[in-house]
């Protein structure tokens, strides 16, 4: 049941992105030229998606558990430091150059297009050197030891 839910809640997800135009690169590219013809209907998705999650958040530290799975995992405050800051500008570089994010990315990846396949190519490279160099810093090593860094929450 659990990757039925994720493979509908995917679904719904990169429909929206499509839907939103999240996932052309002109579109997006024109909304962050605010000094030229900028484009700022993306605005209103972003605040409508800022809003949804909102509520999600506020309804999901009301519930015990989740309707699908055994534990909700809400983010907390973290601290704002140089590794976090360094993939923060990255990807704002990232996105302003070429106009997608990666989950956009991935979603025109079903329209395909030379340009989106070596984006995400390149996201891929990045994440495995992302992974690489934690596991170095962390002393794992590449062949064995620990489970590698990770983004998501404890657990998964």
């Amino acid at each position: 049941m659990n990757l039925v839910t994720a493979f509908l809640a995917g679904l719904l997800f990169g429909g929206g992105l499509i839907l939103s135009g999240m996932s052309n690169p002109a579109k997006v590219l024109a909304f962050l030229d605010v000094t030229g013809q900028w484009d700022p209907s993306l605005l209103f998705v972003m605040v409508g998606a800022v809003l949804v999650a909102a509520v999600a958040f506020r309804v999901a530290r009301t519930r015990v558990r989740p309707l699908f799975g055994s534990a909700i995992h809400v983010p907390g405050a973290g601290r704002i430091d140089v590794p976090l800051v360094l993939g923060s500008v990255t990807f704002g570089v990232g996105w302003g150059l070429v106009g997608y994010c990666p989950g956009p990315a991935l979603t025109a990846l079903a329209v395909g297009g030379r340009s989106t396949l070596l984006f995400v190519a390149a996201m891929v490279a990045g994440m495995a050197i992302f992974e690489t160099v934690e596991r170095i810093r962390a002393g794992i090593g590449t062949h064995g030891g620990a489970a590698p860094a990770s983004a998501g929450p404890p657990g998964e």
